[in-house]
């Protein structure tokens, strides 16, 4: 684990990312694409976590904090280095930034037929809230 690398995105990481996480994320959000995750870098500059191993994208994050809930999404790991410590680390830099901002609890966004995902979420510490339900409208549509 002393070689893998943790560091936020920039601009210049856009395209990797995409293209990484068409290989290694399960499913697809409304975001992905060039401007999304853009201005996700541009608003929070922190919130994009990348790991790295040898200079190669191993893994990502986002670590969105509002001000009042810390949110998980797009936590993905390539295929060929899962089950090595990249989600636990990643994971780990997204909690200690979520601590340094005030934030008290993460909440991550798993979908639910990636059963995977829900192993190395459950790992991870965290569990699933039956009580909710996630409610979305698309905008500018």
């Amino acid at each position: 684990m002393s070689d893998l690398r943790i560091r936020a995105a920039s601009a210049a990481d856009v395209d990797t990312v995409l293209a990484f996480w068409k290989e290694a994320a399960e499913g697809a959000s409304i975001s992905d694409d060039a401007d999304g995750v853009a201005r996700l870098i541009s608003r929070d500059p922190g919130a994009l976590l990348l790991a790295e191993r040898a200079g190669a994208l191993t893994g990502t994050v986002i670590a969105g904090f509002d001000g009042w809930r810390c949110h998980l999404y797009r936590l993905a790991v390539h295929p060929d280095h899962r089950r090595q410590g990249v989600a636990s680390a990643l994971l780990k830099a997204a909690e200690d930034r979520f601590t340094s901002l005030g934030g008290r609890r993460g909440d991550a966004m798993v979908l639910d037929r990636n059963a995977l995902a829900h192993h190395a979420w459950s790992a991870a510490g965290y569990a699933r809230q039956p009580q909710w339900s996630r409610w979305v409208k698309p905008l500018g549509a």
